[in-house]
């Protein structure tokens, strides 16, 4: 699916709720300014959502190559943007993921291809981590997986208690990871600053 010209069932009724909304919130839903606003809403939830149709077990496995290799594979400061199932908010930042390969490898792009599909869906940090690490463990049967993430959440910085430079870890891990000696050696890696290429 084309996010941007293929759109899933039910947009028109999903529109015609947007549009409800707008009057409900005190708005003039035939003003010229908010006239399509409900469908092109509609459209970005669609797009937001988009993981949902998603099989992010099957993008790892369609680049799933026989490799010899069993050191630490890093993608880390995969960009992501997700939105949080408690107030459909915004919550965004970086991922960071390794693996380490027993017999099989995936494309370094499959990787940020997972995290993208299950940040598309509502969510809560906790459970993104979660998924995104057992769809790697399940998928390439690794040695060890461990994925950190690092996010800013719009629900805590445009209301309630309204702070706004709070970060958000969460890590979550498997295998080889358990070890701390691992553990160390993947933190440190993650924030080494390596020469630029």
């Amino acid at each position: 699916m084309n996010p941007e010209t293929e759109f899933r069932e039910g947009l028109d009724e999903l529109a015609s709720h947007y549009k409800s909304i707008l009057t409900l919130l005190g708005e003039d839903a035939s003003r010229e300014g908010l006239e399509k606003t409900p469908m092109r809403v509609a459209k970005a939830m669609q797009i937001l959502t988009r993981g949902y149709s998603q099989d992010a077990h099957k993008v790892l496995t369609d680049a799933l190559f026989a490799e010899k290799y069993n050191q630490m594979v890093i993608v880390k400061d995969i960009d992501f943007f997700s939105l949080c199932e408690h107030h459909m908010l915004p919550f965004y930042g970086k991922v960071h993921v390794a693996y380490i390969p027993n017999g099989y490898i995936t494309g370094l792009s499959k990787i940020a291809r997972v995290v993208d599909i299950f940040s598309h869906r509502l969510q809560v940090q906790e459970r993104l981590t979660q998924q995104i690490k057992d769809c790697i463990q399940e998928t390439l049967k690794p040695l060890g997986v461990i994925v950190v993430i690092e996010a800013k959440h719009m629900c805590m910085q445009m209301r309630g208690v309204e702070k706004q430079n709070s970060i958000t870890t969460t890590s979550d891990f498997s295998g080889a990871f358990n070890q701390a000696k691992t553990r160390e050696e993947f933190m440190n890696l993650l924030h080494s600053e390596g020469k630029h290429i």
